[in-house]
C-alpha cells in the first residue's frame, strides 16, 4: 500500500485546519451577532420605555378618570415612530392602560414587573400576548417619587431573528469565500511542496535525511557546497577541521570566512596552501552551485619534501662518488706514467678542498641535519655547474627549531636560487634571540609580492609550490621573510625553552 506523500498529508491537514478555523469563527461570530442584535433590541426597547415614562403627558393622563382615552393614541403613535412592536402603559399592579390589541386593555400584563414596582428598570425576554419578545419594563415616578405606573416596550423575537438572519446570510457568504480562498491557497502551497519533496512521504524524507547526514559526517574528505553567489551552504565535519571553520560558517560568504577563491570554484584545482595545511582541492559545478572536495596532503607533502631531500643527498653522494672515481683514475694514471709527485699533489689538493668545505660547514653549522643539507646542496650545485658558497659569517648551534621546517626553508630557497643563477651564497646565523637565513644569488631576482602564493612561478607549468611551502613554514614558526631583488632573508624567533 502506497504511503501518502508529505504534500498530500499537508493538504488534508491544512484543509481541516482552515475548515475548523473558519467554521469555529463563523459559529463564534453568529453567537456574538445574536447577542449584539438582542442587546440592541433590549437597549432600544428600554430607551423607548424610559422616554414614555418621562413624558409629562403620561403623568397628566394618569391623573384623569379614564387614562386609556389619552394614553392609547399616544402609545400607538410612539410605537409606530420608534419601530417597536408594543408600548404598554399599566398600573403598578400590572393592569394595562394601553396595548396594540385594544381587547387586551384592562387585562393583566404578562411578564415580570417586580423590579420595576421597586423603582428599577430592567429588560427580559418573555412570551406575552404577541409571542416571544425582548422587552423593557420601567417605572413611572410621580411628583413625590412614588411609582404611579409602569411602562413596557418590546420588540418581538421574530423581528430580532429576521435581522440576525440577514447578518448570518452575509456571514455565510464571507465564510464560503474564506473557505474557497483557504483551499486554493492550501492547494498552491501543497503543489509547490510536492514539487520540492518529489512526492515523498515523511518516512522517506526522514530516511533520506538520515542517510545524507550519516554519509556527510562519515566521509573523511572535506566536502563543501558553495552557492553561485559564493555563500557556503553546506560543509561536513572534515571540512570544518581542515579549514578551521567556525560553527556558524554555513550561510556566510567564503570571503567573510577567509577562504581562498579555489573553494568557490574560481581557481584551478590541484594542490593549494590553506593556512598551515597543504590541501588537494577538487571542484565540480552542479545545479546548486560548486561542490568542492578537500583532502589533507600536509603530511604527504612533508614526506615528499623529506624524500626530495634524501634524493638530493643520494644524488650528491652519487656525484661525489663519480667525481672521486674520476680523480682516482687520474691519480692512478699519473702513477702508472711515473709522475708520482704530480699524482700526490693532485690527490691531496682535491681532498684538501673537500675537507675544507666540510670543516667550514661543520664548524659553523652545528645543527647536523642542516649541515648535511648544505653539504649535499653544495655537491648538487657543483654538478649542475653552479657554485654554492657558505658565508664565513655563518654560525649556528642547535636552537631546537623543527628540522623539517628548516630543511623546507633552506632547501627550497637554495633550489630556487641555483635554478636561477650561477653563484649562490648562503648565510645561516643564530643565537638566543633567533635564527637568520639569507640566500643571495647573482640572478635577476624577484619583485612580485605574490611570489609566496601557491602557483606563482616564472619557470612554466609544474612549478610554483616551493616558495609557497617556504612561506608556510616561516609562518608556522612565527617568523618573517623579506625579498630584496635576489636576496631572500628569513628571520625565525628562537623557541621558548621550558626550564
Amino acid at each position: 500500500m502506497r504511503r501518502w506523500s508529505l504534500a498530500g498529508q499537508m493538504l488534508v491537514l491544512q484543509l481541516v485546519v482552515v475548515a475548523v478555523t473558519v467554521t469555529g469563527g463563523a459559529a463564534l461570530v453568529s453567537v456574538l451577532a445574536q447577542q449584539v442584535v438582542t442587546t440592541e433590541a433590549a437597549a432600544r426597547s428600554k430607551a423607548v420605555a424610559l422616554s414614555v415614562a418621562a413624558s409629562p403627558d403620561v403623568l397628566a393622563a394618569l391623573g384623569e378618570p379614564s387614562p386609556t382615552r389619552r394614553l392609547q393614541p399616544y402609545a400607538e403613535r410612539v410605537r409606530a415612530e420608534t419601530g417597536v412592536d408594543f408600548v404598554t402603559i399599566m398600573k403598578p399592579d400590572g393592569t394595562r392602560h394601553t396595548h396594540p390589541n385594544p381587547a387586551e386593555i384592562g387585562r393583566r400584563f404578562l411578564g415580570h414587573i417586580e423590579e420595576a414596582v421597586r423603582g428599577r428598570a430592567f429588560t427580559e425576554t418573555y412570551t406575552g400576548t404577541l409571542g416571544p419578545s425582548v422587552r423593557a419594563v420601567v417605572p413611572v415616578h410621580g411628583p413625590d417619587g412614588s411609582v404611579d405606573a409602569l411602562v413596557s416596550a418590546g420588540i418581538k423575537v421574530e423581528k430580532v431573528s429576521a435581522a440576525l438572519r440577514g447578518v448570518l446570510g452575509w456571514m455565510a457568504g464571507i465564510v464560503a469565500l474564506a473557505l474557497g480562498l483557504g483551499a486554493a491557497g492550501t492547494w498552491l502551497v501543497t503543489a509547490r511542496l510536492r514539487r520540492q519533496t518529489h512526492g515523498l512521504g515523511p518516512v522517506e524524507l526522514g530516511r533520506i535525511h538520515e542517510h545524507h547526514d550519516a554519509v556527510l559526517h562519515a566521509v573523511r574528505e572535506g566536502l563543501l557546497l558553495v552557492g553561485r553567489d559564493g555563500t557556503l551552504t553546506l560543509c561536513n565535519d572534515a571540512a570544518r577541521a581542515l579549514l578551521d571553520l567556525p560553527a556558524d560558517a554555513e550561510g556566510r560568504h567564503v570571503a567573510d570566512l577567509g577562504l581562498p577563491d579555489v573553494l568557490a570554484g574560481r581557481e584551478e584545482e590541484g594542490i593549494h596552501l590553506v593556512g598551515d595545511r597543504v590541501l588537494a582541492v577538487n571542484s565540480a559545478a552542479s545545479r546548486l552551485g560548486t561542490v568542492v572536495t578537500v583532502r589533507d596532503h600536509t603530511e604527504l607533502q612533508t614526506l615528499a619534501g623529506q624524500l626530495d631531500a634524501e634524493r638530493g643527498f643520494a644524488e650528491s653522494l652519487r656525484s661525489a662518488a663519480h667525481e672521486s672515481a674520476n680523480r682516482l683514475h687520474t691519480v692512478v694514471t699519473l702513477v702508472e706514467l711515473g709522475r708520482t709527485e704530480e699524482a700526490v699533489a693532485f690527490g691531496t689538493a682535491e681532498l684538501r678542498a673537500a675537507q675544507e668545505l666540510t670543516d667550514r660547514v661543520m664548524g659553523s653549522v652545528r645543527e647536523p641535519v642542516l649541515a648535511a643539507l648544505l653539504l649535499g646542496k653544495s655537491a648538487e650545485a657543483a654538478e649542475r655547474g653552479a657554485e654554492l658558497v657558505i658565508s664565513e659569517d655563518s654560525e649556528l648551534d642547535d636552537l631546537g627549531l623543527d628540522t623539517r621546517d628548516l630543511v623546507t626553508i633552506v632547501g627550497n630557497l637554495i633550489d630556487n636560487a641555483v635554478e636561477a643563477a650561477g653563484r649562490v651564497e648562503v648565510l645561516v646565523r643564530g643565537d638566543a634571540s633567533g635564527l637568520v637565513i639569507r640566500v643571495a644569488d647573482d640572478g635577476p631576482g624577484l619583485t612580485a609580492p605574490e611570489a609566496f602564493r601557491r602557483g606563482w612561478t616564472t619557470k612554466g607549468d609544474g612549478h610554483g609550490l616551493g616558495l609557497a611551502l617556504v612561506g608556510q613554514a616561516v609562518r608556522r614558526l612565527g617568523g618573517t621573510i623579506e625579498v630584496a631583488g635576489s636576496v631572500f632573508t628569513v628571520r625565525l624567533p628562537a623557541p621558548e625553552r621550558v626550564s
